[in-house]
């Protein structure tokens, strides 16, 4: 596995390390507009957070599978990056500053199998959603407990959240209980009701297929 995230890290370098960083409306995907606030979009869910009774496990095809209550997935080394976040309802925030564990610490604990395709999130509102295994496995996506330096507040999936950069904001799944590595790609909340499996911002990749909005006569 450790052969796997390798072959992740060097791609993602391929595919962005030799490129100069966007600047300005470069960084905004098409058909996305720049806001200036932070919009708060879920399931209408806001879970309470008891750092008594919180579990974060890992589990599917991996060597190691793990659960981690709250103070222990505190210790877990931590990092802080600043990324542009790009919801499919269209709309973009850049350099949001979030704080957390790296998702690629957790797969260097729990070694996913060579079967280990997907990663599907669970959270505690039931939301899911899939993600292939090499996105997951670039280095800016992380398990988010902070948000500019301050505990992740619930309107943003506090406690812990996970943020993937790349993809439309609905893959950054909020209020994560537990991730599973399969082999079979899972559709989530979202894409069983039509949005598209990956999510590029930057290919547009927002449904899997054409939906029609129709009014009343």
């Amino acid at each position: 596995m450790r052969e796997k995230i390798l072959s992740a890290k060097k791609k993602f370098v391929a595919l962005h390390g030799a490129k100069p960083p966007r600047k300005g409306r470069d960084r905004l995907p098409p058909g996305q507009t720049l806001s200036a606030g932070f919009p708060v979009l879920d399931l209408g869910i806001h879970p309470a957070f008891d750092p008594r009774t919180w579990s974060f496990s890992v589990e599917g095809e991996v060597a190691n599978p793990r659960t981690w209550t709250w103070p222990e997935f505190s210790r877990l080394p931590q990092i802080e990056q600043v990324s542009d976040f790009h919801c499919v309802t269209t709309w973009s925030k850049f350099d949001v500053s979030w704080g957390g564990v790296q998702f690629k610490t957790l797969a260097d604990i729990v070694l996913p199998g060579e079967r280990a395709r997907f990663v599907v999130c669970h959270c505690s509102d039931d939301y899911t959603t899939n993600i292939p295994i090499d996105d997951a496995l670039a280095p800016d996506v992380i398990l988010a407990c902070k948000l500019d330096g301050a505990p992740l507040p619930v309107e943003h999936g506090g406690p812990a959240r996970l943020v993937v950069p790349k993809l439309y904001a609905w893959k950054s799944a909020k209020f994560i209980r537990k991730i599973s590595f399969v082999e079979k790609d899972d559709p989530g909340f979202w894409e069983s009701r039509g949005y598209h499996s990956h999510g590029d911002p930057w290919k547009e990749e927002r449904f899997s297929q054409t939906i029609v909005f129709s009014t009343p006569n």
